[in-house]
């Protein structure tokens, strides 16, 4: 799912199926093709340096609007396309 936050922006949530997701991590979104770059990512309400696989993680990502993203999309690394 995909929730806007009031002073934060912008929050896909999901699970880490494979690979890791870290701050400043460029991501891209499948199948719309939108790449932007992790802010922040949380789980449970606390700061992670890393998530690994099987973390249901909330992620701030910037420069992308709610409409933008859907249920279902896929976030991969851009540099190392699945």
């Amino acid at each position: 799912d995909v929730y806007k936050i009031g002073g934060i922006g912008t929050v896909p949530v999901g699970r880490v199926e494979t690979g890791v997701l870290k701050p400043g991590m460029v991501v891209t979104f499948a199948p719309a093709n939108l790449t932007t770059e992790v802010k922040s990512v949380e789980m449970h309400h606390e700061a992670l340096q890393e998530a690994v696989p099987g973390d249901n993680v909330g992620f701030n990502v910037k420069n992308v609007s709610v409409k933008e993203l859907r249920r279902g999309y896929v976030a991969g690394d851009s540099k190392n396309n699945p």
